[in-house]
């Protein structure tokens, strides 16, 4: 179900309530642990729908460091690529929460852009079991997305794919917020 769409720049940005493993984009981006063999939530999802050869590549890179991304193919996915992101456990805020969140969806655009990609969707990173607050993390999100468009020019397409309606709620409120004509 699509919530809420605008462009900005030469990128449609998207809100959405949907199954990110449901995705056709050039690469879903997976709110990983640090250890990229898959987990909990969204990281058990996508690795279950892509099949062993995910975990396969994912060893071979020997984990991955909280606010970094790392890129894998996608198996079994309508995606063509895993983006892997590390977010920050929330503790309160004081411990640079906001700027390892902000690192990850800056360096996933860093990694679409290396990779020429046209379409990327991401999941409200940390806002399940990492407990980062839902509001502040769609904020931070949808921000720095808008900004890292700039390190990802071939991106036509960026999707936040939310769970939850009331997540999809607070990222489209954001994304209304932003500059650039408004499609709902």
């Amino acid at each position: 179900m699509t919530v809420l769409t605008r462009r900005i720049g030469g990128a449609e940005l998207e809100v959405i309530v949907a199954d990110i493993t449901t995705l056709g984009v050039d690469a879903i981006v997976n709110a990983a642990n640090t250890s990229l063999l898959g987990g909990g939530g969204v990281d058990g999802a996508i690795h279950r729908a892509a099949g062993p050869e995910l975990v396969a590549e994912c060893r071979m890179l020997h984990g991955c460091k909280t606010g970094d991304a790392k890129i894998t193919r996608g198996y079994r996915l309508k995606a063509a690529h895993v983006i892997h992101t590390v977010g920050p456990v929330w503790n309160g805020g004081t411990l640079g929460e906001d700027d390892l969140l902000a690192s990850c969806y800056r360096r996933s655009m860093e990694l679409c852009g290396k990779h020429k990609l046209t379409s990327v969707a991401f999941p409200a990173i940390s806002t399940g079991i990492y407990r980062f607050p839902a509001d502040r993390a769609a904020d931070i999100a949808v921000r720095t997305t808008i900004e890292g468009l700039a390190l990802a020019p071939t991106v036509a397409r960026v999707v936040f794919c939310c769970f939850s309606e009331p997540s999809a709620r607070l990222h489209a409120e954001t994304l209304a917020r932003q500059g650039g004509p408004c499609a709902d």
